[in-house]
């Protein structure tokens, strides 16, 4: 498994941006694809973005695409998210997370190999 810790969670107006970040601990994160989840309130998690591990092929859910863009820097065992025009209903805990398998967005909470503990994202309106 790899260990996982996210940073730059926070809280921001309808509109704005925030910038998550992931760093990884094991030196074969460039062998894992990454990325995102979340989970708010009363709701199950569920898949935002995720990079691949070789060529860097993306993919997104529907109500991201064209705010988020998921990024990754493998020399520096870190993946980002990049949120821009945040909308209130991006309120969520949002989690990074690593598998071996890059599955596009079909990728579900049941194939992650490694979770994060989650950065609190609050949009207000």
């Amino acid at each position: 498994q790899v260990q996982l810790v996210e940073s730059g969670g926070g809280l921001v107006q309808a509109g704005g941006s925030l910038r998550l970040s992931c760093a990884a601990s094991r030196r074969t994160f460039s062998s894992y694809t990454m990325g995102w989840f979340r989970q708010a309130p009363g709701k199950e998690r569920e898949f935002v973005a995720a990079i691949r591990a070789v060529g860097g092929s993306t993919a997104y859910t529907d109500s991201v695409k064209g705010r988020f863009t998921i990024s990754r820097d493998n020399a520096k065992n870190t993946v980002y998210l990049q949120m821009n025009s945040l909308l209130p209903e991006d309120t969520a805990v949002y989690y990074c997370a690593a598998s071996p398998v890059f599955v596009g967005s079909r990728w579900n909470p049941q194939i992650v190999d490694s979770w994060g503990q989650g950065t609190q994202v609050t949009v207000s309106s």
